[in-house]
């Protein structure tokens, strides 16, 4: 078996080996040792990867290196990594920020919820790499406050997730305002459909890398339907919450989400809920207290989900049915990353078991079925399910500083800061119906 080649010898900018050192960095992963050289001399990228498998760092690296040094003009930055959800660009930004800092670059996170004066008066200092979703991006586009005509390299990441979302267009009229001699990589999971698409239009003669097969995802995962009884179903999925690790629960829309960490609150379960409805502060803080242990269970949409890169998931239940075996694959795919193993859960109840069979049988997953009932031992060994407290959980209060007096001087008159704001989602929480049903049907409110 041949040696890992180090990052240096990959053709990374020197200044970042001894900072990925620092980060606890030692070698590439395969899909970094089969991307990197191809990225970092300039050639368009065609890679298939899952997630957890290094691709952040595999286009963040190459475009790292090929721009270090560089400044980039006020409103002009010179790269841009486009991802579908805030919560992935959140992550992407803060895996590059400290790496740039080393290469002598500024990153910018342009995504909607968050204020548009900061992310304006960055542009205006002039960013070299803008990390951001489509839709924050040409908003600020046709305000004039950002000119993507000297984007030199253009990132698709989790372009069948963008596809999926419905941001294509946007997507095609981004890549569209850059350099039209600029290098693209796109990275996606499936490189079928509207992707193929991409790749025909605005790829040129891409180097194609792929570590991972179609159904490479179920890979490290056991998969299992545990067909309940409906009148079981809210016993079952608290004592399933109740379990030793980090548990992601997946439910169809948001009224749903917010009915099911509510009755886990309930029944002493430490919990978090995560969906559109929820604004851009509240589900930062969602995530960094699933992200930090503080609630090891964590309930959320596809949609609020998607992107979602926590280490340590040890454990994903459908407790709605997924739609289609993509969706299957993609909430399965938050546990299991990097060589880790995970669990995966289906719950059902017995009319669905067709249904959920075919689901699974085109998702490439062949799971094991058992019929289970609240405190069966199936249950305890399959998920390590346990008898909640039964005490309810209150979240704990955030620490905040103390409120200053308000005077007409301190906002130029008229009412104090942040009176009648609304929720930057801009969308009602408990839209739709949901979590009532495991079928398999798409519902409005994701």
């Amino acid at each position: 078996m041949s040696a890992v080649p180090s990052f240096a010898e990959l053709g990374v900018a020197m200044p970042l080996v001894p900072a990925l050192q620092r980060a606890g960095i030692e070698s590439p992963f395969p899909i970094q040792v089969a991307t990197l050289p191809d990225a970092i001399a300039g050639r368009d990228i065609l890679g298939r990867g899952q997630t957890g498998s290094g691709k952040t760092l595999a286009f963040g690296l190459a475009m790292l290196t090929r721009l270090s040094g560089r400044r980039a003009e006020v409103k002009r930055p010179l790269g841009l990594v486009l991802v579908p959800t805030r919560e992935l660009a959140m992550q992407v930004s803060d895996t590059l920020t400290p790496l740039a800092h080393t290469a002598q670059l500024s990153v910018r996170l342009i995504v909607g919820g968050m204020p548009y004066s900061k992310q304006i008066r960055s542009l205006e200092r002039g960013v070299t790499i803008l990390v951001a979703t489509p839709g924050r991006l040409v908003d600020l586009v046709n305000r004039g406050d950002v000119d993507l005509s000297s984007v030199e390299i253009t990132v698709l990441d989790e372009a069948d997730q963008m596809a999926d979302m419905g941001f294509l267009p946007i997507v095609r009229e981004i890549l569209d305002m850059t350099k039209t001699n600029g290098q693209r990589l796109l990275f996606s999971a499936t490189l079928d459909g509207d992707v193929d698409t991409l790749r025909r239009k605005y790829l040129r003669n891409p180097a194609e890398h792929s570590t991972a097969p179609v159904h490479a995802q179920i890979e490290g995962m056991d998969h299992h339907v545990l067909l309940v009884h409906p009148a079981d179903k809210d016993l079952v999925t608290a004592q399933i919450a109740a379990r030793d690790g980090r548990t992601i629960f997946f439910v169809r829309t948001q009224a749903g989400v917010d009915r099911l960490a509510g009755h886990l609150a309930l029944q002493g379960v430490p919990v978090g809920a995560l969906h559109g409805g929820k604004s851009q502060a509240v589900r930062t803080r969602t995530l960094d207290a699933f992200r930090n242990g503080v609630t090891p269970a964590l309930v959320a949409t596809d949609v609020a989900a998607r992107g979602i890169h926590v280490d340590g998931i040890s454990l994903v239940v459908h407790v709605d049915s997924p739609a289609d075996p993509k969706d299957y694959l993609h909430r399965a795919g938050r546990t299991a990353r990097a060589g880790e193993t995970g669990t995966v859960v289906t719950l059902a109840s017995p009319k669905q078991q067709r249904l959920v069979s075919s689901l699974t049988k085109r998702a490439g997953v062949d799971p094991f079925v058992a019929r289970v009932r609240p405190g069966d031992q199936t249950l305890s060994d399959i998920t390590g399910a346990q008898e909640p407290s039964g005490v309810p959980w209150i979240a704990p209060r955030e620490k905040s500083a103390p409120r200053k007096a308000w005077s007409p001087r301190s906002n130029g008159g008229g009412r104090p800061q942040g009176a009648g704001r609304s929720n930057s989602a801009g969308r009602p929480t408990g839209a739709g119906r949901g979590y009532r049903s495991a079928g398999p049907r798409r519902t409005a409110g994701q």
